[in-house]
């Protein structure tokens, strides 16, 4: 009871807060966020009535199967992004800004973290600011989408800016990948070439590899329903089922071998809509089908945000440090490379502000941070945890404002009542 009850205070204070949300012109995603601080720990759950609200942190983490479902969701038609005949006009200047306005984050964190390290080498270790550069690539693709569909941005800023977030996840991962590796080789004075290199590599070849096998059966198994229910309920089986794949991990020869959640379910949608004749419609219908769930992984994301991080100064200073750094390491890593792809003003001025939300993937490389480098894992986490914060709170109204400047979302056309007495002339 008490699991249904906390479903469904979220879902109604998502909805009621994004109507005072739209009231203010902010994004949805804004308001589902506020909802989830105030019934989280630190205001509803405060009260410590079960059911009412979460009353801590654990209590909203043992929701995260609910999480992982829309993530998975939300890659699989970001996947959608990554048509063939999209891909032809889009690919090759995505393919240079996704990995270039990466690396240039992750560059720019680097430096001023760096920095920071030699003038209060007590506080902010080396290891920590290395880390912390490599989770600066990471850009959240849910907040992107829902800005995307909420105001139906479309037009050449929107049809680069998805491509770009999936693929800048992809970067991430190996960079988040080599640069603990390398902070570990900083403590342990030992370099393990496997852990830096190998293993990274193998996750995101796994990743892709089951991704398009599960997408390859997913187009063949739904020529044998031409109900469009029965197909809606096949898809929703099969992004679940990938989910669920996508969380094995196994170990050969010493080597270990994990699946990316977000990399497998994007080549789930990406090889579904490029073999399946009629994916267009059925996509659409799964935006619709999952809407409830998005709701509820917002909020959620909301309530899990930590406010105890504003108790700590060194955090909140470094924080600071890594949030100006990393904005405008996307900012001007996605203009430089928007412009040597020959993209257009809009897009090298705007691109980068679209960049800036960061949420799932990021949280959960200051996990992986966390066990594996123990006290500097805790500081990377805190200071990833007050980045969040900041960047979900403002990132979709600055992604919905910078769309809007390209051109790319359109302002309602007021309604024109005509009196039925007025002449026709």
């Amino acid at each position: 009871m008490e699991t249904l009850l906390c479903i469904a205070i979220s879902l109604v204070a998502g909805l009621f807060v994004s109507r005072f949300a739209k009231l203010v012109k902010l994004p949805a995603v804004t308001g589902y966020l506020v909802a989830g601080l105030l019934i989280g720990p630190y205001c509803l759950g405060q009260l410590g009535v079960p059911g009412l609200g979460f009353v801590s942190t654990e209590h909203v983490a043992s929701f995260g199967i609910l999480c992982d479902v829309a993530l998975g969701f939300i890659a699989f038609a970001i996947g959608n992004e990554f048509r063939l005949s999209q891909l032809r006009r889009t690919g090759r200047q995505a393919t240079i800004v996704g990995i270039f306005q990466a690396l240039v984050a992750a560059l720019f964190v680097d430096v001023a973290l760096i920095a920071l390290h030699y003038a209060i080498p007590e506080t902010l270790s080396l290891e920590t600011a290395i880390t912390l550069g490599a989770v600066a690539t990471a850009t959240a693709p849910a907040a992107t989408l829902m800005v995307v569909r909420q105001y139906k941005a479309k037009g050449p800023l929107t049809d680069l800016l998805l491509p770009v977030v999936a693929l800048d996840d992809a970067v991430g991962l190996i960079v988040f990948a080599v640069s603990i590796g390398i902070a570990k080789a900083l403590s342990a004075g030992t370099v393990s070439l496997v852990a830096i290199i190998v293993e990274p590599l193998i996750e995101i070849i796994c990743s892709l590899l089951l991704g398009f096998f599960m997408g390859v059966i997913f187009s063949l198994c739904e020529k044998f329903f031409l109900s469009n229910s029965k197909r809606l309920s096949l898809s929703i089986t099969f992004v679940i089922l990938t989910v669920a794949l996508s969380q094995l991990k196994f170990e050969i020869g010493g080597v270990h071998i994990g699946f990316s959640n977000l990399l497998v379910c994007m080549m789930l949608g990406t090889v579904f809509c490029n073999v399946c004749d009629f994916s267009p419609e059925l996509m659409e219908k799964t935006d619709k089908w999952t809407a409830p769930l998005f709701i509820l992984f917002f909020v959620l994301s909301g309530a899990e945000l930590e406010l105890s991080v504003f108790a700590d100064f060194a955090i909140v200073g470094i924080g600071l440090v890594y949030i100006i750094a990393r904005s405008l390491g996307k900012y001007y890593g996605a203009k430089w490379s928007s412009a040597a792809a020959h993209c257009s003003p809009a897009i090298r001025k705007y691109l980068g502000i679209t960049l800036l939300p960061q949420a799932g993937v990021a949280l959960g490389m200051s996990v992986i941070a966390q066990k594996e480098l123990g006290a500097d894992g805790s500081i990377i986490r805190n200071i990833v945890l007050f980045g969040v914060l900041i960047y979900e709170l403002f990132g979709p109204l600055l992604t919905k404002i910078a769309l809007t400047k390209a051109g790319d979302i359109q302002p309602k056309q007021p309604k024109v009542v005509i009196s039925p007495d007025e002449d026709d002339e």
